[in-house]
C-alpha cells in the first residue's frame, strides 16, 4: 500500500488544518485521541507545529490499520473535522475523511459510470412524526445489529504485514444467519479505488474467523463476541455476504422486504440506519434520511453514515429492511432540502439479495423464508 491519500492531498488536508487552528500544539492530543498511545508514542517531534502536522499525516498516510484494527489516519481526520468550524478547510476534511474511511473499508466505487441528476423538486412543510411505537420498535431492531470483525488472510495463513481486522456492521435475517457486505468480509483495503479481491479459499476462512459482537452500545457494553462458523452465501456484485454464526442466545431477526422499495414522484420515502461506524459503538441515523431515488437493484439516500457502516440494515419507519448499505458516492449539483448536497449514499435492495439467494443458493434462502414464517 502506498498510502491512502496522495502527496497534493496531504497537502490540502496540512494546509485545512493550518487555516482552522490545529496546528496548535495544545490540540494535538484532541487530534489523536481514539489513536493507539503507543503508535503515537513513535511519531517523531517536530519543533515547528506546521512541520508536525506535516509528520504526522505523512506517518499515518503510510499505515493501512493497527493491531485493533483502527485507522490513525481516519481517527484524525474525524477529530480534526469536529474541531474545524469553517466552512472551507472543514469541507477539505471531510472530503479527504470519506476517501480515507472508504478505502480502508474496502468499498467499491458504487455509482462509476452512472449519471446522477440533479434533484429539482423540493419537499417542504410534511409532517415528520411517527407513532411512539416507533422507538420501540427501533430499540428491538438494534438487538439484531451487531458490530462484525473480519481478520485478513492470504494463502491460507494471516495476512503479513497488516494483518489486523477490518470492521463492518452485519443484522441478524434469522437467529443464525447474519447478512453484512461482501467487501466486509473480504478484509481487504482498496488500492487507489480499485477493489482487492481475496482468493475464494481466503474468503471462506475469513468468514469462518469472523466474530459479532451484539450489544455495542457503549465501551462497557455489549455481549461477548460470537464466532462465525461458514460463509454460507455471497456476491461481489450486489456486494452482500450471508455469515451463519455460531449458536447461541436466541436474538429476534430484522424482517426482510421482498418487494423492492419504490420512489414515487411527489411522496417522500423515508429510511433509518443502525449502524457501527468505524468499529465503534451502536449509533442510528433517524434524521436526514429521505431516500434520493431507487430502482431494481439499487436504493440512493441521503441518511448519514461513515466508514464501517458498510453492512448496515436499510430500514424503514416500521423497521423492515429493504436495503443493505454498501458504501457513499460523492455527487455534485444535487440540492436537497434546498441546500446542495456532496454525498449519496447507496444500499443494495434487500429484495435483490434474497432473489439471488433464491437462484444460487436455495438451501440459505429457503432457510430464511422458514424463520420468517416461524
Amino acid at each position: 500500500m502506498t498510502g491512502y491519500l496522495s502527496s497534493a492531498e496531504l497537502v490540502r488536508v496540512r494546509d485545512a488544518a493550518l487555516e482552522s487552528g490545529l496546528a496548535d500544539p495544545s490540540v494535538r492530543p484532541l487530534l489523536f485521541d481514539g489513536i493507539l498511545p503507543r503508535y503515537r508514542g513513535t511519531l517523531p517531534l517536530h519543533a515547528a507545529p506546521g512541520r508536525q502536522v506535516h509528520s504526522d499525516l505523512t506517518e499515518m498516510n503510510r499505515v493501512e490499520r493497527l493491531i485493533d484494527g483502527s485507522v490513525p489516519l481516519e481517527i484524525w481526520l474525524r477529530n480534526a473535522v469536529a474541531q474545524t468550524a469553517e466552512a472551507g478547510p472543514a469541507a477539505v476534511l471531510q472530503r479527504a475523511l470519506d476517501d480515507v474511511a472508504r478505502d480502508a473499508g474496502g468499498e467499491p466505487d458504487v455509482l462509476a459510470g452512472r449519471e446522477t441528476p440533479e434533484i429539482k423538486e423540493q419537499v417542504i412543510h410534511r409532517d415528520d412524526t411517527v407513532p411512539f411505537a416507533f422507538l420501540r420498535g427501533g430499540d428491538l431492531a438494534g438487538a439484531a445489529v451487531a458490530r462484525v470483525r473480519v481478520p485478513p488472510y492470504e494463502g491460507g495463513a494471516p495476512l503479513q504485514p497488516g494483518g489486523h481486522p477490518h470492521a463492518g456492521t452485519g443484522w441478524l435475517i434469522t437467529p443464525e444467519l447474519l447478512v453484512t457486505n461482501h467487501h466486509v468480509v473480504n478484509a481487504r483495503t482498496s488500492s487507489g479505488g480499485a477493489r482487492v479481491l481475496a482468493a475464494p479459499d481466503d474468503l471462506a476462512l475469513q468468514a469462518r474467523h469472523a466474530h459479532a459482537r451484539f450489544d455495542y452500545e457503549g465501551e462497557d457494553s455489549g455481549s461477548e463476541e460470537t464466532p462465525a462458523v461458514e460463509l454460507a452465501a455471497s456476491d461481489p456484485a450486489l456486494d452482500y455476504a450471508v455469515l451463519r454464526l455460531a449458536p447461541g442466545a436466541s436474538r429476534p431477526a430484522l424482517t426482510p422486504a421482498e418487494a423492492p422499495l419504490k420512489v414515487v414522484a411527489g411522496e417522500v420515502a423515508a429510511v433509518n440506519i443502525i449502524q457501527h461506524p468505524g468499529g465503534l459503538p451502536k449509533r442510528v441515523a433517524l434524521r436526514n434520511n429521505l431516500v434520493y431515488e431507487a430502482d431494481e437493484r439499487d436504493v440512493r439516500y441521503f441518511t448519514d453514515t461513515r466508514g464501517g457502516s458498510s453492512g448496515s440494515p436499510v430500514m424503514t419507519d416500521d423497521w423492515k429492511v429493504v436495503a443493505l448499505h454498501r458504501g457513499t458516492r460523492r455527487v455534485e449539483n444535487v440540492s436537497f432540502q434546498g441546500r446542495t448536497t456532496a454525498f449519496v449514499n447507496v444500499g443494495t435492495q434487500i429484495s435483490a439479495v434474497l432473489a439471488h439467494l433464491a437462484q444460487h443458493a436455495p438451501d440459505v434462502h429457503a432457510e430464511i423464508r422458514a424463520a420468517r414464517r416461524n
